[in-house]
């Protein structure tokens, strides 16, 4: 074991640590389970089992942070509606944080940093996202500054995300083939660990109400609906490229659009021992960077080495890697780069285990809480230690967290 390991691995009482991690089942938008159900609702229900699963007395939460990159009328008031529906009491404030697809891993961070630095000794990082409800043109702009447009690289920020997946495959030869082979596995491993109730202990069951003739029914939904069994490379290769006539990407090998929320509770860790909460985990650290937005998939690519460099640690230290695949082609791209073997059928790989947002789904600023859920729950089930959370960032970055398991 190296020093630097043996150190992360250490427990002082200035830790920040997690007490809780979970996540709602991922849904397909518009035809999912949380198709008729708004993104404030998923989140009252994760906010509210954060706390009364750990017997925490909510009026001890003294800050939360909501990662959520589609908001309606801003964000912040839905998810202050949705604390305090979940009984969080008036006096604790909320935020949210829109850094695109690792919103829900800022919002971890900044309520560890809050944490680390004393402003407070609890707090709650989360995400959600409807892209149902927030999804699409009405989303758009009517417009952008001509001025700014003539920097070309503040151009490229408007360049569609699966351009900017063919822009990555086409710099870095990476073929239609070796990516539904990627997307494949992911399906392959999701279907497997699925099958084997492997996702259960992270996702909350939500019953929500469904639109129907007769008025709506009560429905349950407890797990990632998008998840399909039997696909396969050559079932891949009969779907047509969704963004260039030529092309490589397409609705196989890309992320799906989905609705759901996930909810991180940490805390300092004496606190958490003086109060007698369950300790599952520990925050390590978190580093973002940028790069071009023409290919702003290789965001994991420079993420990961830097917070690895901040925090003393080397890549043989980290037991295992959750990589959101925004595309098969940059996820892919990335596990070359860093050398991160991802080939492994089965559920011992080194990366995206039980599989991806590929097979699983990406609510956009969902995404980065719910890694920390899904990887928190491999950790145990595998028995490893030290694991590394990443995704790339639309506009041209990248987010990395490094995390112990405790359990």
């Amino acid at each position: 074991m190296s020093s630097a390991r043996a150190k992360v691995l250490e427990k002082h009482d200035d830790d920040v640590v997690i007490v809780s991690a979970i996540r709602s089942a991922l849904t397909k938008s518009k035809k999912g389970g949380f198709k008729d159900t708004r993104p404030e609702e998923i989140l009252m229900n994760v906010l509210k089992h954060t706390y009364t699963s750990t017997n925490l007395d909510p009026a001890l939460i003294e800050d939360i942070v909501v990662g959520n990159v589609l908001p309606p009328s801003g964000g912040a008031s839905a998810a202050r509606m949705a604390a305090i529906a979940a009984g969080i009491p008036i006096a604790t404030p909320i935020t949210t944080v829109n850094r695109q697809c690792s919103s829900g891993l800022t919002a971890v961070s900044q309520i560890a940093n809050s944490i680390k630095s004393g402003q407070i000794d609890i707090g709650i990082g989360a995400g959600v996202e409807s892209m149902t409800f927030g999804y699409g043109a009405g989303a758009m702009p009517d417009g952008y500054s001509d001025l700014v447009l003539e920097t070309q690289e503040a151009e490229d920020c408007l360049i569609p995300m699966g351009i900017t997946s063919e822009n990555v495959a086409a710099d870095y030869n990476i073929s239609r083939e070796a990516q539904d082979t990627f997307a494949a596995l992911s399906f392959q491993k999701a279907a497997a660990a699925q099958k084997a109730h492997l996702f259960d202990p992270e996702i909350l069951p939500i019953r929500v109400k469904q639109v129907s003739p007769d008025g709506g029914k009560q429905f349950l939904v407890d797990a990632d609906d998008g998840i399909r069994d039997g696909v396969t490379v050559q079932s891949l290769g009969k779907l047509k490229p969704a963004f260039k006539k030529d092309g490589s990407t397409h609705a196989g090998n890309a992320s799906q659009v989905s609705d759901g929320a996930a909810a991180v509770l940490l805390a300092r860790r004496s606190v958490a021992k003086k109060l007698g909460l369950p300790i599952v985990g520990k925050f390590v650290g978190a580093q973002a960077v940028g790069v071009p937005p023409r290919i702003m998939g290789v965001g994991p690519a420079y993420a990961i080495p830097h917070v690895l460099k901040k925090t003393g640690l080397e890549m043989s230290d980290i037991d295992f890697f959750e990589i959101n695949e925004a595309f098969a082609s940059q996820a892919l791209f990335c596990c070359e780069q860093l050398g991160i073997p991802w080939k492994e059928a089965g559920l011992m790989g080194k990366v995206n285990r039980w599989g991806g947002a590929i097979a699983i789904g990406h609510p956009l600023g969902c995404t980065g809480a719910r890694q920390i859920a899904t990887g928190l729950n491999i950790a145990k089930h595998d028995n490893e230690k030290v694991f590394v959370t990443s995704m790339c960032i639309g506009s041209g970055m990248g987010m990395a967290g490094v995390f112990v398991n405790e359990q």
